[in-house]
């Protein structure tokens, strides 16, 4: 992981200094960058956009009614602000959560007559127990090593991956590694279990709060071993554990999603045309579709939002970069990414003149700098987006060789230079995939931030003269091949 270094005062007194263009396209003078950072700081349209998307329109899971209303909630605002909107089709997911309960009914020392409610949510593309539901044993497993060392004792059972979300790793800045560990046996593990003949599959939730309350996500299962999945709140995983100890342990588990035929849906296109360089394209944008257990105000209507906020920042001062500013509302991220492959498909002709991406995914906590998925050459160019950025405490900046934003891999993968805000979410997995995601969660002006980071930073790369040219992971494909 490389980290360029702050700019030290004397250089950012140099990167302030600039030429001025004509009022209606002031181009990368620092006060013009300053004017679209200050402007959308003090903006409360993003956190007003927010409370309609989440209060009014609710859950949007793909293929949902809740996600066909959001498109139609955002492509009309977007209108109104003067943007030119497109709606491009997609063929989505369609799958739909159905009765999910469990309960304990035998393990060693149990009372006559007592079972144990066991809380639990079924995981995106899950099969269904039949309608009466599916009694078995449970064996526990840690690690996929010691799933498949117990592979005579999968055949017929539940099997539960007991493995927990490393809090403390999260609260030192490494939320995403933490996750990234956990989330592997909620993708693989269903499907490894299936493929050893297990009746059903549960994993721990993955996530750091420990209030009882389940996470949901996408797993990884085949159509020709489609078994039962669930993700099971952290008690009760460690409860199932505890007794595992005492002796065997029995479950009553009761799951039944459909998977109905694909859905119509779309992405939502607003372009913010430009002047001299029109034909060139800048990215802003999160994805519209949320999980169905509660409203995704952090996974992710406010990177929605913070898009949208762009356009209106750069309306209110009658500003008109260079090359065009693209919001994109992304539909399928959660359960497909079928958005992304989409829009890569229909532009694939069209990948240089993608100038840069950017989306925000990681949740509204505070935004420090930016992560970019860009070459050393190009991050050299950015110490004048650091300066405008510096002042409002977001001057921090990583480069990767990519950033693998979740509707922005096949771009990466065609060499568009990719970016992300470099957030604290220390606390983001608390609430992610969770019935707790809701428009309380959100602080205004951490959202403020983010949309500011955005405008900014969105402004800059649409109005540079030097291309920051294609990412690394590009060249190295092209010179390999």
């Amino acid at each position: 992981m490389n980290r360029l270094r702050l700019p030290a005062l004397s250089l950012l007194a140099a990167c302030l200094l600039g030429t001025t263009a004509n009022a209606a396209t002031p181009g990368n003078d620092p006060a013009a960058l300053a004017k679209v950072r200050d402007t959308a700081l003090q903006s409360d349209y993003a956190y007003q956009r927010l409370e309609d998307l989440t209060d009014l329109v609710g859950p949007r899971l793909s293929g949902s009614p809740g996600a066909a209303a959001a498109v139609t909630q955002v492509a009309d605002e977007l209108r109104k602000l003067g943007a030119k909107v497109t709606l491009q089709p997609i063929k989505v997911p369609h799958w739909v959560r159905g009765e999910e309960k469990a309960a304990l009914v035998d393990y060693q020392g149990r009372p006559a007559g007592v079972t144990q409610k066991i809380v639990l949510t079924a995981l995106g593309g899950s099969g269904a127990t039949p309608a009466a539901g599916i009694t078995a044993p449970v064996i526990v497993v840690r690690t996929f090593e010691e799933l498949k060392a117990r592979a005579a004792e999968v055949k017929g059972r539940i099997v539960l991956f007991d493995v927990p979300f490393d809090q403390n790793m999260a609260d030192r800045g490494l939320a995403g590694t933490a996750y990234g560990q956990a989330v592997a046996f909620r993708g693989a593990g269903p499907r490894m279990a299936a493929e050893m003949g297990a009746a059903a599959a549960l994993v721990r939730a993955v996530g750091g709060a420990a209030y009882r309350i389940p996470h949901t996500g996408a797993t990884l299962l085949k159509d020709d071993a489609r078994i039962p999945a669930a993700a099971v709140t952290i008690e009760d995983s460690l409860l199932i554990a505890r007794l595992s100890k005492r002796g065997p342990v029995t479950m009553h588990l009761t799951l039944t999603p459909q998977i109905l035929p694909d859905a119509d849906s779309y992405n939502v296109i607003a372009d913010w045309p430009g002047t001299d360089k029109a034909d060139e394209i800048v990215i802003v944008s999160g994805h519209l579709d949320s999980w169905d257990l509660a409203t995704g105000a952090n996974d992710d209507a406010s990177g929605v939002v913070s898009a949208m906020e762009v356009i209106n920042t750069l309306r209110k001062l009658d500003y008109r970069p260079r090359r065009t500013i693209r919001v994109v509302a992304w539909m399928n991220e959660e359960n497909g990414g079928r958005g992304g492959h989409t829009y890569d498909a229909v532009n694939k002709k069209l990948a240089e003149k993608h100038v840069a991406a950017y989306e925000d995914d990681g949740g509204s906590g505070r935004p420090f700098g930016l992560h970019a998925g860009i070459g050393v050459a190009g991050a050299k160019l950015l110490a004048p987006l650091q300066a405008a950025l510096y002042p409002m405490g977001a001057g921090a900046f990583r480069r990767d060789d990519v950033v693998g934003a979740g509707d922005l891999h096949d771009l990466e993968d065609s060499g568009v230079p990719t970016f992300e805000p470099w957030i604290d979410s220390s606390d983001y997995f608390n609430y992610h995939h969770t019935p707790a995601d809701t428009f309380d969660k959100v602080n205004p002006e951490n959202l403020r931030r983010h949309a500011a980071v955005m405008a900014t930073t969105a402004w800059f790369l649409a109005n540079m003269d030097q291309p920051i040219g294609r990412s690394n992971v590009f060249t190295e494909a092209k010179t390999t091949k």
